[in-house]
This record gives structure tokens, C-alpha cells and sequence, in this order.
């Protein structure tokens, strides 16, 4: 998947869903099986953008079976973007690329990640939270900006952002709701991150395919009311 594609998914859906576990379930093959589930279900729902946060055990390894697995065309259905998010530092965000990992998702704003994803030309949002953060990480070669928290400002935050700094793209991560995500797109945020209350751990842990399926179909519909 080309650079461009990827950010197209992730504008075009509105939502980027965040995979982040505590305990590893079973052996790695059972919890790569069960990643590949969970995109299935909310690929039928709508959703087609993962990030894996890599405090989640065996992070890398799930990324790179299912960058390969679901990688293709963007006009493919099959097609669905797998980032690695919770990238710390540049030798994170490499070993993540070479994984196979399509975009990388920072909660803090370090220069040396963002020359790394430019360098290997894999779209790269690192977390920001004031004007000067977000400006700064913009001019530093972000492709979107995550507004960390968001919970802190919400919507309206959001909003008051984009008078000045129209031209940057927003993510904004932390505390996005169902209720709430078509307000944060309205605001102008490009896309939302939204974590448990869509790959909720237990609905995966339980194969609740269908449920997951249909979280990912209201988040959908909900980023479209825009």
C-alpha cells in the first residue's frame, strides 16, 4: 500500500480503531488469529485502519502477519491499513516498518521518529496537544497530527485549532466516543482514534466477531454524519 493510500483509508472511514492489550491471550499464533478476526469483523463494519500499540505482547509480530494478510489495492474491499501506535523512539518506529507497519502513531512529539518515517515514506503522526506542539510537528513533516488528550477540550478544542492552523490534519485520540466522534469531525478533525470502546479486549478474548462487527458499523456510520 502506497503512502497516499494509506492516509486515504484513513480520511475516507474517519476512524483509525486502536488494538492495545495488557496480557497476551494464549500462544502467538492464537492471538494473531484472533487480530486477523477482529479486522475481518470490523472490516464488514466499516473500519479499515488498526493500530497496534506495541505495549501490546507481541506487537510486532501481529503487524507483520497482518500488514501481509490484508495489504492490497485501496479499491480492494480486503484492504485494510496496519499501523503500530505507543512508538517511543526512531528504533521503534524502524523495527515496526520493517514489520510491515503502514503508518506510525506517537503520543508525544519527538523529531527523530518523524525524520525516520520520512526517511522510509510511511506516513507518521506524532502526539501533540497545544498550537505550538501541533505547529511544530506539522513543520517537522507529520502527515496528521494526534491531539493527545482529547478529552481534555473535546470537540470544541478541536475546533478552536483549526481556526488558525487549518491546513493541519488533527487526529484526536482519548476519550472519543460513539457519541461524540461525528461532533469531533465536525469540528474538523480528519479522523479519530478510538480505542476499548471499539476492539473492546474482552469481545475479542470472547470471538464476539459479530458485536465487533457491529461497534465498527456505528463509529462508521457516525463519522459519515458529518
Amino acid at each position: 500500500m502506497k503512502p497516499y493510500q494509506c492516509l486515504e483509508l484513513i480520511r475516507s472511514s474517519g476512524v483509525i480503531a486502536i488494538l492495545r492489550l495488557k496480557n497476551a491471550e494464549g500462544n502467538a499464533t492464537a492471538g494473531a488469529n484472533a487480530l486477523l478476526s477482529a479486522a475481518e469483523a470490523i472490516r464488514a463494519g466499516g473500519i479499515r485502519a488498526i493500530e497496534v500499540t506495541l505495549n501490546t505482547p507481541g506487537a510486532l509480530a501481529l503487524i507483520e502477519k497482518a500488514s501481509a494478510h490484508f495489504d492490497g489495492s485501496i479499491r480492494n474491499d480486503h484492504c485494510v491499513a496496519f499501523g503500530a501506535g505507543t512508538v517511543l523512539d526512531a528504533s521503534s518506529a524502524r523495527a515496526a516498518i520493517l514489520a510491515g507497519a503502514q503508518f506510525i502513531v506517537a503520543p508525544t512529539l519527538k523529531a527523530e521518529v518523524i525524520e525516520l518515517c520520512r526517511r522510509y515514506s510511511v506516513p507518521v503522526f506524532p502526539g501533540a496537544y497545544t498550537p505550538t506542539e501541533i505547529l511544530t510537528a506539522w513543520e517537522l513533516g507529520a502527515d496528521m497530527v494526534k491531539v493527545f488528550p482529547a478529552s481534555i477540550g473535546g470537540p470544541a478544542f478541536i475546533k478552536a485549532i483549526k481556526a488558525p492552523l487549518q491546513q493541519i490534519e488533527l487526529i484526536p485520540v482519548g476519550g472519543v466516543t460513539l457519541e461524540n466522534t461525528a461532533d469531533f469531525l465536525r469540528a474538523g478533525a480528519s479522523a479519530v482514534g478510538v480505542g476499548g470502546e471499539l476492539l473492546d479486549p474482552q469481545l475479542i478474548q470472547s470471538e464476539a466477531w459479530p458485536a465487533l462487527t457491529e461497534r465498527a458499523r456505528r463509529f462508521a456510520q457516525a463519522a459519515q454524519r458529518t
